[in-house]
């Protein structure tokens, strides 16, 4: 037994001094920095909530040294943000875990400036499929941690027993436990944030509410809902408008999907849809009737 613990801690050590080079510390906000994961020569990823600012940014490298960072982009939606740097050595790829499963081995990195790497040692509590975070944001899947994570780990790496990387950590998304964000979400949302310095999402220009729906109206009309989205509100000019939509009309369906939350619309929303024409399904004055709205880009979103 002796032997087998002194193994696996060994083991453990080496897979920190091994990646160890891979994690840098980020200071850009008050009070503690957090941490980053090298994603290319001069590209760090780290956790969108603990950036605070959107100039002089500071990155601790692994060697000690200090180096200047430019907001590349932020997506508070999925807790990414990407750096990038003014100036550092490249950085191997790291190799990646192909799943996590509940049960395996977490051990988190992170960095400090004045302690250097940091980790701790815990295991993925939890997976499932795609949700969607309370901030707006799409997940390729849920994957909870019971791990320490420290003022400063956000956005460091998760990595199992072989040294793998498996996700990116964040105390953002969540109130009882740390989370991780995919890799199949940093790179989706990291590849947009480069590209564009944002994530682009669909956007019809109304402000929506959930009601129920009557069971004589659900026969009158022929749906299956039982409930809609209310209309509460239609910008000028946008989408919506354009397509004669008015405040009053209960949406059912958008498209092939039938819409009964507004987590439904904003799903919808989001899944590549900008500049396409849909099918708006609504109820106006207990009829069923339909607009073809065009989904525009949701506008406002800075670099």
């Amino acid at each position: 037994m002796g032997n087998t613990l002194i193994n696996v801690s060994n083991e453990l050590a080496g897979i920190v001094q091994a990646l160890s080079p891979h994690i840098v510390s980020v200071k850009a906000r008050r009070h503690y920095p957090s941490s980053g994961v090298r994603w290319g020569s001069d590209v760090v990823v780290t956790a969108e909530h603990t950036i605070q600012r959107d100039e002089e940014i500071a990155v601790t490298l692994a060697d000690g040294s200090s180096v200047g960072a430019k907001l590349v982009g932020r997506d508070a939606g999925t807790d990414v943000e990407v750096l990038k740097l003014a100036s550092g050595s490249s950085a191997a790829e790291l190799s990646r875990a192909a799943s996590a499963n509940p049960g395996e081995l977490a051990l988190v990195l992170g960095r400090s400036p004045n302690s250097g790497v940091n980790a701790s040692l815990g295991i993925v509590s939890a997976v499932s499929g795609p949700w969607r975070t309370w901030r707006g944001g799409q997940l390729e899947g849920y994957i909870r941690l019971d791990a320490k994570l420290f003022p400063h780990s956000s956005g460091g790496a998760v990595l199992n027993a072989r040294g793998d990387l498996i996700v990116i950590a964040t105390s953002a998304l969540s109130r009882i436990a740390g989370l991780a964000i995919p890799l199949a979400t940093v790179d989706r949302v990291a590849g947009k944030l480069i590209e564009r310095g944002f994530v682009p999402r669909g956007y019809l220009g109304i402000g929506v509410q959930p009601v129920p729906l009557s069971d004589e109206l659900r026969k009158q009309t022929s749906i299956a809902n039982e409930s809609g989205l209310i209309v509460l509100t239609v910008e000028s000019g946008g989408p919506a408008d354009k397509a004669g939509m008015l405040i009053g009309d209960v949406v059912v369906g958008i498209a092939d999907v039938t819409v009964e939350r507004t987590d439904d619309l904003q799903k919808f929303s989001d899944s590549g849809v900008i500049g396409k024409g849909v099918k708006v399904k609504f109820i106006r004055g207990g009829a069923l009737e339909d607009a073809s709205v065009t989904v525009a880009e949701r506008p406002g979103r800075r670099r």
